[in-house]
């Protein structure tokens, strides 16, 4: 029987989706961002869970879901590393009309295109737009992300972007420029949302006896980050970028 490594179950989630959401913590991660707030869960843990007891969970928050158009969102961690757990579970939720939510950094070991057919809404998280940067926030190559995008674009699902804005590294103009020329490839973008780097998951490092990434630099102050989306926009907008509805 399947088994999944599920690090934690957040219930009444608000900033993961639309409407009220039950959010599922995957373990496992490819990737090492500088900025990770999870360091905990980038290593796979014990296979904890089956499809059936998870689901059993979720449905349970069923009626909270109906209320406001909620669902249940897969973050992590990857959950792209556990491809047969995600889909198993998806077969139980779509047979529940639940909206399924896959909060991503597109960076898996799987065949993106059955995971993606049962997927209601993906929240891309953009790392970086260059190859460079790309490697040296995260310690990978682009390439899987780009692999997961393509196949993004050609099932047509609806897009949330999520962009960390790191101090020094993402609040310039050149940066904000190549990102909206970046998003002009993906289709059905619903919604761009930029996210001041914070300083919250310094004492998981701590913990775990890991040095901090980005201990020097200081979080980002949401009056600038706002300033800097609104450029962006603009820029957006300009370049012909839109939001479907």
């Amino acid at each position: 029987m399947v088994r999944g490594s599920v690090a934690s179950i957040e219930t009444m989630g608000l900033a993961d989706g639309p409407g009220i959401r039950t959010v599922v913590f995957l373990n496992g991660c490819k990737l090492r961002c500088k900025y990770c707030h999870n360091p905990e869960m980038q290593k796979m843990g014990d296979l904890n869970i089956t499809p059936s007891e998870l689901c059993e969970k979720i449905i349970r928050n069923k009626p909270y879901f109906k209320r406001n158009n909620g669902g249940v969102t897969f973050s992590g961690g990857e959950p792209l590393l556990q491809k047969e757990f995600l889909i198993e579970c998806f077969k139980i939720l779509k047979h529940e009309n639940i909206h399924i939510a896959l909060d991503t950094s597109g960076v898996g070991n799987a065949d993106y295109e059955e995971i993606l057919s049962y997927v209601d809404l993906v929240l891309l998280d953009i790392k970086h737009v260059t190859d460079e940067g790309y490697l040296y926030i995260t310690g990978h190559d682009m390439s899987d992300s780009l692999k997961f995008i393509e196949t993004l674009n050609r099932l047509n699902k609806k897009v949330w972007i999520r962009q960390v804005i790191v101090p020094g590294i993402m609040d310039n103009d050149k940066y904000i420029d190549s990102l909206a020329n970046t998003l002009l490839k993906i289709k059905n973008i619903e919604r761009i949302d930029f996210l001041p780097y914070h300083k919250l998951g310094e004492s998981k490092y701590e913990k775990l006896k890991r040095e901090i990434p980005f201990k020097n630099i200081e979080p980002m102050a949401k009056d600038k980050c706002d300033n800097l989306y609104s450029k962006f926009l603009e820029k957006y907008h300009e370049k012909g970028g839109i939001f479907v509805d």
